[in-house]
């Protein structure tokens, strides 16, 4: 997978992301979801991957992720900022996954 970060992204996770150990997971929630395709994404600030997670390339944040969820995205996604809203966005050329981020740290 490919992701793309918008400037106000990168703007809001630049503090975030300034310790070089850390990384960041696009994390698939299914915990109280009752199925796995009702999943929701959530990007998570992470110290070190699991080790069965893929590394996905992005600009400028490469980003982990779980194989077995790679079937639910399309291969390039775009993470925004909305600084109306205060929230991060998940979305792809042809649809929006979330238009509610959530931030995990």
């Amino acid at each position: 997978m490919n992701f793309t970060f918008t400037d106000s992204a990168v703007s809001q996770l630049s503090e975030h992301m300034a310790d070089s150990n850390k990384s960041l997971k696009l994390f698939y929630d299914t915990e109280g979801c009752g199925c796995v395709v009702s999943g929701v994404p959530a990007l998570q600030i992470i110290d070190k991957p699991y080790e069965d997670d893929k590394l996905g390339e992005g600009t400028p944040y490469s980003v982990w992720y779980e194989p077995r969820y790679e079937v639910f995205f399309e291969p390039n996604l775009k993470i925004d900022y909305n600084q109306a809203r205060h929230s991060f966005s998940l979305k792809s050329d042809n649809q929006i996954y979330t238009a509610n981020l959530r931030l995990l740290k």
